[in-house]
């Protein structure tokens, strides 16, 4: 018995230096709800959605301490359909973050498929976190969610300033610029309070077009509400010229929240195809992991834009869309 004791202590022991030395963490979301979309060309529809307040999800991150302050990190997430039980991002069997990287006094260095800095810097402040019916991402255009074959580097944080460059490798032979993505970040992120500057340019397959990208955002929480603003400005060597603004309030209160935004695109291009976005929700925590929600919003296009809404995973049908539904992260 005692030696059994001592076997079970020898092995607990060694399994605490272990999880000291490193550790993985599994994780996840199951989001599904109903839709209706109307106000199509093809017609309205009801369906039954995956992922409309968060992508479905499963993840698994990992960190291996290396010795003086220097630490191994890891990162792979896939996409779910659940409605369907596929993958999502097209398939990719790890299409939403794949990357390992250093992370130590100097920041974090880190290689893969990751999150764009527009995308994450929109994310932060859009009162429907971009999901729901209301997602921001109806009309700010940021170019891609993810950017593949990226070397990211994000620096320590100092006094609240936040600051993050993103290379994305184009791999397009003879020709290093064609395709190829260069951004960053600076911010600034204490108490109630998170700002962020990011830039970012875009060539296309060929570097016979460049899109440049130009984004501000700010939330203030006031603990009875948070007020977002954002501007985003999007600008090619083509056709696009155009810029979005947002301005969005959350309301907690108890379990629930209630979030609306508005959002104005205006084109500056001859054909001056203006939209707007209206946009009501609402969540309640049945749990600190359970949520139900439901969403409306209304997207008013000019001089035939053809804007539709759409939520976290799926693209939309119509100008107009209902969301109600339930999230679980595990």
């Amino acid at each position: 018995m005692k030696k059994s004791l001592l076997v079970l202590a020898i092995f607990g022991a060694f399994a605490g230096v272990a999880s000291a030395q490193s550790s993985i963490t599994t994780y996840g979301i199951v989001d599904m709800g109903i839709t209706r979309e109307m106000g199509g060309a093809t017609g309205s529809v009801t369906k039954l959605a995956n992922g409309v307040q968060s992508g479905s999800r499963l993840g698994f991150k990992g960190t291996e301490d290396l010795g003086s302050g220097l630490k191994a990190m890891f990162q792979l997430e896939t996409g779910i359909a659940a409605d369907t039980g596929g993958f999502s991002q097209g398939g990719l069997a790890f299409g939403r973050q794949a990357w390992v990287g250093l992370n130590g006094g100097f920041g974090t260095v880190s290689m893969g498929r990751q999150y764009n800095p527009l995308f994450t810097a929109l994310d932060e402040i859009d009162p429907f976190g971009t999901g729901l019916a209301g997602s921001s991402t109806n009309l700010f255009i940021i170019g891609a969610t993810r950017v593949n074959n990226s070397l990211k580097f994000v620096a320590p944080e100092m006094g609240g300033i936040t600051a993050e460059a993103i290379y994305g490798f184009g791999e397009k032979p003879g020709n290093n610029a064609a395709a190829r993505t260069i951004g960053g970040s600076l911010g600034y992120s204490n108490g109630p309070i998170i700002g962020k500057l990011v830039y970012e340019r875009v060539a296309n397959d060929t570097d016979t077009n460049t899109t440049k990208f130009t984004q501000a955002t700010f939330s203030y929480n006031f603990n009875v509400a948070t007020l977002a603003v954002g501007y985003g400005k999007t600008k090619d060597d083509a056709l696009v010229n155009a810029d979005s603004a947002l301005v969005g309030v959350t309301v907690p209160f108890g379990a629930s929240s209630v979030m609306a935004s508005y959002i104005l695109r205006n084109d500056k291009t001859a054909a001056n195809k203006d939209a707007k976005q209206y946009a009501l929700g609402y969540t309640y925590a049945l749990s600190k992991r359970t949520n139900l929600y439901t969403a409306y919003s209304r997207i008013s296009n000019d001089n035939g834009a053809k804007y539709v809404v759409s939520d976290a995973t799926s693209d939309g049908s119509g100008d107009k869309a209902f969301n109600v539904g339930i999230r679980h992260k595990f």
